[in-house]
C-alpha cells in the first residue's frame, strides 16, 4: 500500500489501509485516517490531521506554511474531514496565530485542479470548487456552496451554504446562502432556485427564501419594516432565519 520510494516521517501517524504513492512526502505530526488514497508526488505538510476515506491527487501540496508575511514559523495546522477529493495541484496552507490558528475543511468535498485555500478558512461540508477557484484568508463558506471556475474570493469575505458563483467571479464583498452570484465584481442576482430544487427544497420553502431576498436587499423600505414583515417567515422556516441573519451581520457588506 506504501510505495518504497515514499518518504514517511517516523512521528507520521497513518490508520489502516492507507495507500500513498510514489515519491510522496509525508512530514511529522502529520495523522491520516483510515482508508485514505495519497497519490504519488503529493507532499502533506504537519502539524495536519486528514480524515477518513480522503483520496489526494497528484503535486498536490497539503498542509504547508501560510503564504502571510507575518507567519514566523508559529505552529498552526490544518484539519481535514471525511471523504474529500483533492484533485492535482491543489494547495490547502494551514492556520495564522494572528487567525483562528488552523485551517479547517470538512467532509465530502470536491476540489478540483490548481485549488487554493488560504490559511485561516473554514469550510463546510459537501462543496463544490472547481478548478482553479481560490480562498485568501480568513474566508468562510458554507455547506453545499458551489464555486465556478477561477473563482477568486477577498480575505475575510463569507460566502453562505448552498450559494453558487459563477465562473469567473470575484467575490470582494460576502454571497448570501442559496443566492446566485457572478460577475467580474460580483453581484448576487437572486436565489438558485434550480440548485435549491435538485436538492429537495420544497416550492413553498423556495418561494419564501425569494421574497425575503426582494425584501432585504431590493426593497427600499426601511430594515425594520422589511424585518417586521419577515418575522412570520423567520418563525416558519430555520432557511429564512439563517438568511436574514447572515444578511444582517454581515461585516465586508453584501455584494448586491
Amino acid at each position: 500500500m506504501i510505495h518504497p520510494s515514499a518518504i514517511i516521517d517516523p512521528a507520521a501517524r497513518l490508520g489502516k489501509n492507507v495507500s500513498i504513492g510514489a515519491f510522496s512526502i509525508i512530514g511529522a505530526d502529520v495523522s491520516i485516517g483510515d482508508d485514505c488514497w495519497i497519490g504519488p508526488h503529493v507532499v502533506i505538510s504537519g502539524p495536519a490531521t486528514i480524515g477518513r476515506e480522503n483520496r489526494i491527487f497528484q503535486f498536490s501540496s497539503i498542509g504547508e506554511a501560510p503564504q502571510d508575511l507575518k507567519y514566523a514559523g508559529e505552529t498552526t495546522t490544518l484539519e481535514v474531514g471525511d471523504r474529500n477529493v483533492i484533485r492535482e495541484y491543489v494547495t490547502l496552507n494551514r492556520g495564522t496565530v494572528g487567525g483562528i490558528g488552523k485551517t479547517s475543511i470538512g467532509s465530502d468535498n470536491l476540489f478540483m485542479a490548481y485549488c487554493h485555500v488560504a490559511h485561516d478558512c473554514v469550510i463546510g461540508n459537501h462543496c463544490v470548487f472547481a478548478n482553479a477557484a481560490s480562498l485568501a484568508g480568513h474566508v468562510e463558506v458554507g455547506d453545499h456552496a458551489i464555486l465556478g471556475g477561477f473563482t477568486s474570493v477577498h480575505q475575510f469575505s463569507h460566502i453562505g451554504a448552498h450559494a453558487f458563483c459563477g465562473l469567473g467571479s470575484v467575490v470582494t464583498q460576502d454571497i448570501p446562502p442559496y443566492t446566485i452570484a457572478a460577475g467580474e465584481r460580483v453581484k448576487t442576482s437572486g436565489i438558485n432556485k434550480e440548485g435549491l430544487k435538485r436538492r429537495g427544497f420544497s416550492t413553498e420553502l423556495i418561494a419564501a427564501l425569494h421574497k425575503s431576498f426582494r425584501l432585504l436587499l431590493r426593497s427600499k423600505h426601511s430594515r425594520e419594516e422589511v424585518l417586521a414583515e419577515l418575522n412570520a417567515l423567520t418563525e416558519q422556516y430555520p432557511e429564512v432565519d439563517y438568511f436574514v441573519q447572515f444578511v444582517i451581520q454581515s461585516k465586508r457588506g453584501i455584494a448586491r
